[in-house]
C-alpha cells in the first residue's frame, strides 16, 4: 500500500496547503489609504480608519460619501450602530460618536491610547478599553457611567455576553470579567500577556489566545474548560464557526480548530505567522490572511481550497458583506473586493466582534432572525438586477370577442396623505415586538414630516429638507416597520405619552404630531406584588 505526504498529514490532522481551486482575482482595487479594519453596514457601505487619521465612509465599491478628522491614529475597527451611525477610536485617548452622515455628536478624552474596538451594548452604551488600563462605560451621549482600574494596559477588545458580563484581557495576563455595572466578577490568570480579543459561543464561553502559545477555553464562571498549546504566542482572535468550531491561528505559522468541547479538528499549515482574525462564509468557508501576504480560503476540514499571494502583509481581517462582497485590506492601505461570493455564516461569533458591524456582543434570537432576513433580502435584490431572457411570444389566431361589460373609468392616483392621515395609518398599523411597539416606515416618516429616500434591509435613509437621517428597521410580515424609540431618536424629536392613552405625541420643529396608538392594549401593564423581593445588586 502506498502511503503519500499528504495522506500522512492528512491522517496527523495537519491540513495540506495544496489549493484545490484557482483563487479568485480581485473585482476591483483601490488605494483607500485602509489602516483598520473594516465595518461592513447592512446595506453594503463601508466605514473605516485610514492612514490619513480619518474616519471613512464609502458605498459598496469604495467610493467615498464622508469623512471625518481624527486627532491622531486609530487601528480599532470602527462600531457601526444600528442607526447607521459610527462610534470611532484613537490614539489621542478619544471616543468619538458620529451620525449616520458623519457628523460628531459628541466626545469624550479618556485616559490613555485606544487600541481596542469598543463593545455596542444593546441600550447604545459602549464599553471601552484603554492603554491606560481602565474599562470604561460611556452612556449613549458620552457620559462616564462607569470605570474599572484592570492593573494594567488592556489592547484586548471587551466581549460582551449574553448575560451582560464584559470580558477582556489585559498585558497583566488576566483574562478579565466585569458585571454589566463595572463590579470585577471574576479573573482568570494566564501565564503570559492577552492580546487576543474573545470570541463567545451560543452557551457564553469564552475563547481567547494569550503570549503564552496557548489558546484557551472559560465557562461563564471563570473556570478553565480546556486550553490547547500551539507552537508560538496567539495573538489573533478566536472565532467560532456555524458548526462549533473555535477557528484561531497563531504566530507558528498555522490554523487552529478546536471543538467547543475541547477535540482537536484539524490544523493548516499557512506556513507563515497568522495576526489576523478568520471569518467563515455562508458555506463553511474560512477565510484568513498571513504575515506573508497570503489569503488562504480553507474548507470545514481545514483542507485548502485556493491560495492568493498579494506580495503584501495581512495583520487585520477580511470584511464580508450581506451580498456575498469579500474584502481584503493590504499593509500598503489597498482595499480589494471579490464580488459574488458569499456572505458571512450565522454562527454565534463567525468574525471578528462577532458581526460585520462590530458591536462585540452574543447575538440573541431576534438578532440572528434580523441578520438573516436581511443577507436574504440582500441576496435576492443581487439576483433581481440579473434581467431574465425574453421567451419567444407565441401567436395564436385570433378569435371573435365575446361582448364584455364596460370597465369603469381608472380612478386618479390617491392625493399624498396629510400628516394627520399619515399619523393614523401608521397607529392602525402598529404592532408588538419584544415587547417594543413598532409602526410602519413610510406612514410614521410622513406624519413627521420626513420622506423616506432609501430602504435597506436593516435601516433606511431618511430626509427632511437638507437634512438626512438613518432608522434602524424591522422587517415585520415582510413590510419595514420602524420602532417609537428609533422614531424619537430623529435630529430635533422628542416623545411623550399623552395621558388617559390618546396615544403617543411627537414633536419635531416645534409641531406636535399624535399617534393615537392604544398603547395599554398593545403593552399590558402588570402590577407587581405589593411587597416584591428587591433584586440582588
Amino acid at each position: 500500500m502506498r502511503i503519500t505526504i499528504s495522506s500522512l498529514c492528512l491522517l496527523a490532522g495537519i491540513a495540506t496547503a495544496q489549493p484545490a481551486q484557482l483563487a479568485p482575482k480581485p473585482s476591483w482595487i483601490r488605494d483607500l489609504k485602509v489602516f483598520s479594519p473594516i465595518s461592513v453596514s447592512p446595506h453594503g457601505e463601508l466605514t473605516f480608519i485610514g492612514s490619513d487619521t480619518k474616519i471613512h465612509r464609502t458605498d459598496a465599491q469604495g467610493n467615498e460619501q464622508w469623512s471625518f478628522t481624527l486627532g491622531d491614529m486609530g487601528r480599532a475597527q470602527p462600531v457601526v450602530t444600528p442607526s447607521g451611525g459610527v462610534i470611532g477610536v484613537s490614539y489621542d485617548d478619544t471616543v468619538y460618536s458620529l451620525d449616520a452622515a458623519g457628523q460628531l455628536l459628541w466626545k469624550q478624552k479618556l485616559d490613555g491610547d485606544i487600541y481596542a474596538t469598543p463593545a455596542l451594548r444593546a441600550d447604545g452604551s459602549v464599553i471601552v478599553t484603554t492603554a491606560g488600563g481602565t474599562a470604561w462605560a460611556l452612556d449613549s451621549g458620552g457620559k462616564t457611567l462607569w470605570s474599572f482600574k484592570a492593573g494594567a494596559a488592556i489592547f484586548s477588545s471587551p466581549a460582551i455576553g449574553p448575560d451582560g458580563t464584559i470580558y477582556f484581557g489585559t498585558q497583566g495576563n488576566l483574562l478579565q470579567a466585569l458585571t454589566p455595572d463595572g463590579q470585577p466578577k471574576w479573573s482568570f490568570a494566564a501565564k503570559s500577556m492577552v492580546f487576543s480579543s474573545p470570541a463567545l459561543d451560543q452557551d457564553g464561553n469564552i475563547y481567547f489566545g494569550s503570549s503564552d502559545k496557548h489558546i484557551y477555553s472559560l465557562d461563564p464562571a471563570g473556570q478553565l474548560r480546556w486550553d490547547k498549546p500551539t507552537g508560538m504566542f496567539v495573538n489573533a482572535s478566536p472565532i467560532v464557526t456555524d458548526d462549533s468550531l473555535v477557528v484561531v491561528g497563531s504566530y507558528d505559522g498555522r490554523v487552529y480548530a478546536i471543538k467547543t468541547s475541547g477535540q482537536d479538528a484539524w490544523t493548516y499549515n499557512a506556513g507563515a505567522g497568522i495576526a489576523a482574525p478568520a471569518a467563515e462564509l455562508s458555506d463553511g468557508t474560512i477565510i484568513v490572511g498571513d504575515l506573508n501576504g497570503t489569503l488562504h480560503a480553507l474548507s470545514r476540514n481545514g483542507l485548502a481550497l485556493w491560495t492568493l499571494p498579494t506580495g503584501k502583509k495581512i495583520d487585520i481581517g477580511v470584511a464580508v458583506s450581506d451580498a456575498g462582497i469579500l474584502y481584503y485590506s493590504l499593509s500598503d492601505g489597498t482595499l480589494h473586493a471579490n464580488l459574488k461570493g458569499r456572505p458571512l455564516a450565522l454562527g454565534p461569533w463567525t468574525t471578528f466582534r462577532g458581526v460585520g458591524t462590530g458591536w462585540g456582543r452574543s447575538l440573541q434570537a431576534g438578532d440572528l432572525a434580523t441578520l438573516k432576513a436581511a443577507r436574504q433580502a440582500a441576496a435576492q435584490a443581487v439576483s433581481a438586477q440579473v434581467t431574465p431572457p425574453q421567451l419567444p411570444v407565441t401567436q395564436t389566431p385570433a378569435s371573435p370577442p365575446s361582448p364584455v361589460a364596460q370597465a369603469p373609468a381608472p380612478r386618479p392616483a390617491n392625493p399624498p396623505m396629510t400628516p394627520e392621515q399619515a399619523a393614523k395609518a401608521a397607529a392602525s398599523g402598529a404592532l408588538v415586538q419584544n415587547n417594543l411597539i413598532y409602526v410602519p416606515l413610510t406612514a410614521s416618516a410622513g406624519a413627521l414630516g420626513w420622506k423616506v429616500t432609501q430602504v435597506y434591509p436593516l435601516s433606511a435613509t431618511l430626509q427632511s429638507g437638507t437634512t438626512v437621517a438613518a432608522v434602524p428597521l424591522a422587517l415585520l410580515s415582510g413590510q419595514p416597520f420602524v420602532s417609537l424609540g428609533a422614531l424619537s431618536a430623529l435630529p430635533g424629536t422628542t416623545t411623550r405619552l399623552l395621558p388617559g392613552g390618546a396615544g403617543v405625541q411627537l414633536t419635531r420643529t416645534q409641531q406636535n404630531t399624535t399617534l393615537p396608538i392604544k398603547v395599554a392594549q398593545l403593552i399590558p401593564f402588570t402590577a407587581p406584588p405589593e411587597f416584591a423581593t428587591p433584586l440582588n445588586p
